[in-house]
Parts: structure tokens; C-alpha cells; sequence
């Protein structure tokens, strides 16, 4: 399957150079009992109107604007096709209180209410939980930090974790190097994590399929789903005059 990642229009001829010599030359691959773990895709990282990320960000600081929007709407087959397949489906978020003794940023932040900020704390409509669905949240960027998300996961027999959310570069990031960490089969799903900079999204996707996990495009992931539950991809309906 030929997909463009994207990155490599980020790396200097030196690091191409490298890559040719010491780059990764093939997918680690998964196992045969995967889950899908959706990373903070709540609407303070998107806003409640589809605008480009400066507008966005005038209500809501933290946005990623249309791009977060865009690989929201790539996750949402992903999402049905796990659900088809029986892959179990774990939804994590930041607390409700958004306490987040690890961040060191310093910025400016726009004063919102207390509604805003309860509605700014919900999952995206368009991949919210259904029931059945576990739904933890954490007080760090990792995942599984501090959380019960191995414990689960181990319960469910679980070796592999298919990683979606944001951002690139922060919680998705520190939730593969961990998982890698408890030595799970980690997955990132190339058009289904988003940040707020685009450099930094697409070095730490390289960087991550480098060291940590399989960057791989969705269909190949929603492939991977059908393959392991026996199933096969319902085709999209035909038009008709």
C-alpha cells in the first residue's frame, strides 16, 4: 500500500541520509488481539464550529482547528469498523476538573465559564462512547499513567493497542512510548492524530514509527480489524439513477 506520511518534507538531507542508513525497513506487525484506544478527542482541541484553527482559538486556546476536524472525521469509520469487528473500543480523557500538574506551559488563556469549560470537556459527538464502552480519565499526558487502562487491557487479553487523538506530539505520543513500555504492539493511525503544529506532528509520527509503535494508515488498520475477526469490509453502497 502506497501512503504518503507526509514527514518527509520535515527532514534535512542529513536525516534522509540516515534514514536510508539506519531507518526502519519494514511494519513490526500486530498481534491478534487488538484495541482501539481514542486519545482526547473532547471539544476544547476542536471547538463546536468547524473554522480554521486562528479563528477556533479565539473561543478555545487550546484548538487544532480544521485539521483536528479532519482527522476526527477519518476516525469515525475507523471507530464503526472496530465496533463491527468486536474490537474492544477505550475512550480516555483529561479530568473534568482539567487540572494538569504535568504541563510547564505558561501562556495566556481566554476566560471561560464553568458551562463552557463542562462542554468544552465532552468527547466529540461524532466518536463518543457507546454503552459498553470504558471511558478513563487521566491526570497526565500518558494514558496510562496513574490510570487503570493496563489493568483493562490485560483483562481483555489484549496485545495490541491502536492508537488515535491528540495531540501528536504530547498524550498520543507519551501514551505509545508507554504502551511500548508495558510491551504492547503499539499502532498510530496516520490521518486520525492530530496537533497543533503541523512540524511537530509529522516529526513525532516519524519518530514514533521509528522507535515506539507502526504508524500505518487507517485502511490498512481497518483491514488488520476485519482480518482477526474473520469478517469481511462491507462494500459501500452502489448509487443508483
Amino acid at each position: 500500500m502506497s501512503f504518503d506520511y507526509g514527514w518527509n518534507k520535515f527532514l534535512s538531507e542529513r536525516d534522509k541520509q540516515h534514514d536510508k542508513l539506519w531507518g526502519k525497513t519494514g511494519l513490526a506487525g500486530f498481534g491478534s488481539k487488538p484495541a482501539l484506544v481514542l486519545i482526547d478527542m473532547y471539544y476544547s482541541v476542536v471547538g463546536f464550529e468547524r473554522l480554521p484553527i486562528f479563528e477556533s482559538m479565539k473561543t478555545w486556546p487550546g484548538s487544532m482547528g480544521l485539521e483536528g476536524w479532519a482527522a476526527i472525521d477519518q476516525t469515525v469509520p475507523l471507530l464503526a469498523a472496530a465496533r463491527a469487528c468486536g474490537v474492544p473500543v477505550i475512550h480516555v480523557k483529561g479530568l473534568e476538573t482539567d487540572v494538569k500538574p504535568w504541563s510547564h506551559g505558561k501562556r495566556a488563556t481566554l476566560k471561560l465559564s464553568s458551562e463552557m469549560k463542562r462542554k468544552g470537556a465532552q468527547i466529540v459527538d461524532e466518536v463518543k462512547p457507546i454503552d459498553g464502552e470504558l471511558v478513563i480519565e487521566k491526570a497526565a499526558a500518558s494514558a496510562f499513567q496513574g490510570t487503570p487502562l493496563a489493568f483493562h487491557l490485560n483483562g481483555l487479553g489484549v496485545d495490541t493497542v491502536i492508537c488515535c487523538g491528540e495531540s501528536t506530539s504530547g498524550c498520543v505520543r507519551a501514551s505509545v512510548v508507554d504502551g511500548a513500555t508495558h510491551r504492547y504492539r503499539m499502532g498510530v493511525v496516520a490521518e486520525c492524530v492530530y496537533d497543533r503544529t503541523e512540524a511537530s506532528h509529522f516529526i513525532n509520527l516519524y519518530d514514533m514509527h521509528q522507535k515506539y509503535a507502526d504508524v500505518v494508515p487507517k485502511q490498512m488498520v481497518i483491514d488488520y480489524f476485519h482480518s482477526i475477526s474473520g469478517t469481511a469490509e462491507e462494500a459501500p453502497a452502489r448509487k443508483t439513477a
